[in-house]
């Protein structure tokens, strides 16, 4: 498994905690879980960037 997957797959994980265990997607969501939210996907971004980099070198 390359680098690339396992950040995808660590990804899905916590959007899933992120929505049965937070509640992100709920009717009553606040500014802060739309932000926690946004980092995740921040994370996910700054992680694949990385990985891939670090496999072209």
């Amino acid at each position: 498994m390359n680098k690339t997957t396992i950040i995808i797959i660590i990804y899905i994980i916590g959007l899933i905690f992120g929505a049965l265990v937070l509640d992100i997607w709920g009717a009553e969501t606040s500014v802060f879980k739309g932000l926690l939210g946004l980092a995740w996907t921040a994370l996910l971004l700054i992680g694949l960037f990385f990985a891939e980099k670090d496999e072209n070198n």
